[in-house]
């Protein structure tokens, strides 16, 4: 589905049949995200929404209230379970309403016949709101079942930039994760994270424990403001085989986190659990 104000000026592409993500964004005539192509969306889960996990799960295997549960392998690589389930599912269109300064779409999907690996009826709720400068993304998640489960939430947009190597982001952190070989969470070390990171030759795979839930997003043509309504949040930034593109992803936890508990949280029978990520452009201001 596309979404457009008045102008044009603005447009969001939003793949239904990929887990609802943001395939195509551009913001004030600006494109900040487009089609990864030649890459795969099942290689690379541009824009998905990442639940009930974000990155990783070691082996798969998780232990919740006495019972070991086993998620699917798909980084076989590395032997893990990658981006939760519902980057492939299939979201219907609820509501639709268009304003003069806005449109707003609210996309839902119930989980209703769950698998064993993750044994759970829930719903999701994501209502993304577009203007002429900002997109925001709502994401409402209920437990429909009897029982506790264990999540994180995550979101995984790829932007593009003119030049990469002269883009910096810009945010705080007194922590970094420590990976082992396989991408696992086995750690943090101290950092001295207060503002500019530049991109400049930059390979990267890293998060990071953010202290404020704002993160600046530099180019030469344009400033993104990325934000998230979580206080307890963490960056994951990671670089694709493609020139001049990057993953900057807002997460409430970090890989392995159903068995280290960094940023796990758990959802109460019938309770309903919301944030807000949002977008926002200032397209002229250079670094």
């Amino acid at each position: 589905m596309e979404l457009s104000n008045d102008q044009n000026s603005a447009i969001a592409k939003i793949y239904l049949n990929e887990g609802a993500s943001l395939q195509e964004l551009s913001l004030n005539n600006l494109t900040l995200i487009e089609n990864l192509e030649p890459l795969a969306y099942s290689d690379v889960y541009a824009s998905s929404l990442l639940f009930p996990f974000a990155n990783r799960i070691r082996d798969g295997l998780y232990k919740f209230q006495g019972k070991t549960y086993q998620f699917p392998i798909n980084e076989s690589g590395n032997n893990n379970a990658l981006h939760g389930l519902v980057f492939n599912k299939t979201f219907t269109v609820s509501n639709i309403t268009e304003s003069e300064n806005s449109v707003i779409a609210v996309l839902e999907y119930t989980e209703s016949n769950p698998p064993e690996s993750f044994p759970f009826q829930y719903k999701i709720e994501l209502k993304y709101t577009l203007t002429t400068t900002e997109l925001s993304l709502k994401v409402s998640i209920k437990n429909l079942s009897d029982k506790t489960f264990p999540f994180t939430l995550g979101w995984h947009p790829y932007f593009i930039t003119e030049n990469l190597n002269a883009s910096s982001l810009h945010f705080k952190s007194s922590k970094k994760m420590v990976f082992n070989e396989r991408m696992i969470t086995k750690g943090t070390k101290p950092v001295d994270q207060d503002g500019h990171f530049s991109l400049k030759e930059k390979q990267l795979d890293d998060c990071w424990e953010l202290d404020a839930t704002e993160v600046l997003f530099k180019t030469p043509g344009y400033t993104l403001l990325i934000n998230s309504s979580e206080a307890n949040s963490y960056l994951q930034a990671y670089t694709p085989p493609r020139k001049n593109t990057i993953a900057i992803e807002p997460t409430t936890g970090v890989s392995d986190s159903f068995n280290n508990k960094i940023g796990l949280k758990e959802l109460h029978p019938k309770d309903t659990y919301s944030l807000t990520w949002r977008l926002q452009l200032n397209k002229n201001e250079a670094l």
